[in-house]
């Protein structure tokens, strides 16, 4: 396989690696919350602010991980 292919392959693996954890992440977190809010309903706004910046958190890490195999692609840092 030449240099090509395997950068192709290394950007489909961060893609999909980091797609599969950042879904498995926010369904945790979603669950989780929702079993918060129905043992306490009186901090339910708390926990949804809460739970709103987590998942932006957690997809921005996925975020930057699509970026890197952008860069990865397209730039060709290592000379492919």
């Amino acid at each position: 396989m030449t240099t090509a292919a395997f950068v192709a392959l290394a950007c489909a693996f961060i893609i999909g690696l980091g797609a599969i954890g950042a879904c498995i992440g926010i369904g945790i977190m979603g669950g989780k919350y929702l079993e918060a809010s129905a043992r306490q309903p009186e901090l339910m706004n708390v926990l949804q602010t809460k739970m709103f910046l987590l998942a932006g958190l957690i997809d921005a890490a996925f975020l930057i991980g699509v970026g890197i195999a952008m860069l990865f692609a397209f730039a060709s840092p290592f000379g492919a």
